[in-house]
């Protein structure tokens, strides 16, 4: 296995097909299939985000894949945004279509098309709805597992309010949700709000939660977008108030894809593998047992296995006679099951478990009575190093920028300060390879911008994937 800090790009890549997280060899490309322990891991980060989401009261849709282009010409902006990324259907069977469809590159058009049907009376509001399913962008760029593909694992969940006020408390409320997530996925990460050219088109503002990639670049895991009445107005989503007054919804999306899952594999692997966070684990804990002539490790086993099933755990004992435990461990390790559970000729005559934990070095033994305590710490235990080592990683590869002599070279996250004009930001980029990521928000510190001196916010600047 490549060297994950030396040849990140190459380890990435090796890990995906070493672990069975997606192949990439399906004919079109971009559009990769799904593994059976890859897509068990992004669905325990759904279940995740639905957990977060629904203890708040958002609601679960499913919209159809197919929008008209008159749903989308309705927004100007959204189209132009979307225009050379959008894959038509133009044809059923050798029939033309009366009516061009797109798949859907994100559900704007689709969805505010239904709410003026569902909106008339401020009663309706707030409407809060969700859905998880794949959207299509037609994308040009070098193509990436999990990071930069055609056919995406899509979250994106849609309010409508009515006022203003109403729909900054959802933008507060997601990042309440974001925290949730990401505490789950043990993923470090800064909130910048997008410059006007890079916000979600449409968009009033858009705030980013970006990470840190061990090669260096950025990585954008997740977007909230205030939309204000933008969309309403092009859309027609009127409601009528206490006193029958007409007004315009204001809206919001909150958005994420598998990036997570990337942002996971990169952050916490090592080069023994993966490293995975035990609520995502498809395995929390394998079971090892060691071959003997003296006792029957592999029931001792499967009667442990079966005592952690019935505690809740996902578990699963490795009864594959043709490899030894040396590879069983290895395997898993690289697959980052958080705790290997060894099970010899000491553990069956003293009635005891052995617990090796994937993020830190040691093993610790207990009675086979103990169980539920000491398998509920491990977990614990892993979960706090991983995230332990993560903000260590993300604190690693925050850099400060504070003369463009220094530019050129720099990686990482990087902290400087910048007046907010297009010109500065445009000579970051020629100059220096270096994007405008967005002013750090809740960050009011000021400071000279790095390019023309003038007064400048706080602003991450990095090469995003």
């Amino acid at each position: 296995m490549e060297n994950r800090k030396s040849n990140f790009s190459e380890w990435y890549n090796e890990i995906i097909d070493l672990a069975g997280l997606s192949d990439k060899r399906y004919p079109v490309k971009g559009m990769n299939v799904w593994l059976p322990y890859g897509l068990k891991i992004m669905q325990h980060i759904d279940t995740i985000i639905r957990r977060a989401v629904d203890s708040r009261g958002m609601q679960e849709v499913s919209f159809p894949l197919l929008i008209t282009r008159d749903q989308l010409s309705v927004e100007f902006e959204h189209v132009a945004g979307f225009e050379n990324e959008v894959f038509w259907v133009t044809r059923g069977g050798k029939q033309p279509l009366e009516v061009e469809m797109a798949l859907r590159p994100t559900s704007e058009a689709a969805m505010y098309s239904m709410f003026p049907l569902w909106i008339r009376s401020h009663s309706d509001l707030p409407l809060r709805i969700y859905q998880i399913v794949n959207v299509y962008r037609y994308e040009t760029k070098h193509t990436r597992s999990f990071i930069r593909i055609r056919e995406i694992h899509f979250f994106e969940a849609h309010t409508a309010h009515r006022d203003y006020e109403d729909a900054e408390r959802q933008m507060r409320e997601y990042i309440d949700i974001w925290n949730e997530i990401t505490d789950a996925l043990c993923l470090p990460y800064r909130i910048d709000r997008r410059p006007d050219w890079d916000k979600f088109p449409g968009a009033m503002y858009t705030l980013a939660f970006d990470t840190v990639m061990p090669g260096g670049r950025t990585l954008q895991i997740g977007t909230i977008h205030q939309y204000g009445e933008n969309f309403s107005r092009n859309y027609g989503i009127v409601y009528d108030d206490e006193r029958g007054e007409h007004h315009y919804v204001s809206q919001t999306t909150f958005g994420m894809s598998e990036r997570l899952l990337a942002a996971v594999i990169g952050i916490h692997g090592d080069d023994q593998g993966l490293i995975l966070p035990p609520d995502i684990a498809p395995v929390q804990f394998i079971v090892v047992p060691i071959p003997s002539d003296r006792v029957d490790t592999l029931s001792f086993a499967r009667d442990v296995a079966s005592r952690a099933s019935a505690l809740g755990y996902r578990v699963r004992v490795d009864d594959r006679d043709n490899y030894t435990p040396g590879y069983k461990y290895n395997d898993w390790e690289m697959r980052g099951v958080p705790v290997r559970i060894e099970i010899g000729e000491r553990e069956v005559s003293e009635g005891k478990v052995t617990l090796a934990l994937r993020s830190i070095r040691g093993r610790r033994s207990f009675p086979l009575g103990e169980m539920q305590e000491n398998l509920r710490k491990a977990l614990a235990d892993v979960k706090e190093e991983i995230m332990r080592r993560a903000r260590e990683h993300f604190l690693s590869m925050t850099v400060e920028l504070n003369d463009m002599k220094e530019a050129r070279g720099k990686s990482g996250l990087v902290s400087t300060f910048w007046c907010g004009s297009k010109d500065c930001a445009d000579a970051l980029e020629r100059e220096a390879e270096l994007q405008v990521l967005g002013t750090v928000e809740n960050e009011k510190k000021r400071g000279r911008c790095v390019v023309c001196g003038q007064d400048g916010l706080l602003t991450t600047v990095g090469r995003p994937y």
